[in-house]
């Protein structure tokens, strides 16, 4: 009759060993999608990238160029990730029609509601980039920003792209 009392010993040993490794296991998943979910919506907290030397608004050569860089009407893409908040990809192509190359080009792209105000925004260099250094006279540079962290609740009335600096050559 030993036997049996010892195998159930060693059955009952294993089940407690296999529930506590589920547990531990199930806690860390949970931990992992937390700290995914936290830095997805905190960001890097590192200030927006700009231009340190920019030709910004108010300034002479603002009102001679801004108006001579066009930006297309912006169009987005939205997706859910699995975290469960949504993700928005804002698209915009941009003219030089400046007559001078742009050798730098800081953007500010928002999701905004219908009051005005910013949801989400983002500020980007478009141009230098590894890809693009500068944008001659005439031509083209598509622009994407990707804009995360939003929730169904937010209220996304519209997108817009705005240019907050440039620098010419």
């Amino acid at each position: 009759m030993a036997a049996p009392e010892h195998k159930m010993a060693d059955s009952w040993s294993y089940r407690k060993t296999m529930i506590i490794v589920g547990v531990i296991a199930a806690v860390l998943i949970v931990g992992l999608f937390y700290l995914l979910k936290r830095a997805s919506r905190g960001g890097t907290g590192m200030p927006p990238p700009h231009l340190a030397v920019a030709i910004r608004p108010g300034s002479a050569e603002w009102d001679q160029y801004s108006k001579k860089i066009a930006l297309d009407e912006p169009e987005a893409d939205q997706a859910r990730r699995a975290l469960g908040d949504i993700v928005m990809t804002l698209h915009t192509t941009v003219r030089n029609f400046t007559g001078r190359t742009l050798s730098g080009l800081e953007l500010r792209a928002a999701v905004v509601d219908h009051q005005g105000k910013a949801v989400k925004e983002r500020t980007v260099v478009a141009i230098p980039t590894v890809e693009r250094p500068e944008l001659a006279p005439n031509k083209t540079l598509a622009v994407n920003v990707l804009l995360d962290g939003m929730s169904d609740t937010d209220d996304r009335a519209n997108i817009k792209f705005e240019i907050t600096g440039f620098n010419l050559k």
